[in-house]
C-alpha cells in the first residue's frame, strides 16, 4: 500500500544516510525499521506470576512491582 509521510528533515537524511550504507533502498530501511519497532512493543503472551508456597498471599502491589519480581 502506498501512503505519505511527513518525516523531520534530520530523520529523513539519517535514513538515506543508513540505506546508502547498507546498499538498501529507503523503503527496505524504513520498512524493516517499522517491523522491528512493531515487534518489541507488540505485547505477546507472558506467563503468569509463579506462586513459590500453596495458600501464600501475594503482597498487595502494581501490576509493574508484581511482574519485576520473576
Amino acid at each position: 500500500m502506498r501512503t505519505t509521510l511527513d518525516l523531520p528533515d534530520p530523520l529523513y537524511r539519517r535514513l538515506k544516510l543508513k540505506a546508502a550504507q547498507e546498499g538498501k533502498t529507503l523503503r527496505e530501511v524504513v520498512v524493516r525499521l517499522l517491523e522491528e519497532g512493531l515487534a518489541r512493543t507488540s505485547p505477546g503472551p507472558r506467563p503468569l506470576p509463579q506462586i513459590q508456597e500453596a495458600g501464600r498471599r501475594i503482597p498487595a502491589g502494581t501490576h509493574a512491582e508484581l511482574w519485576d519480581g520473576l
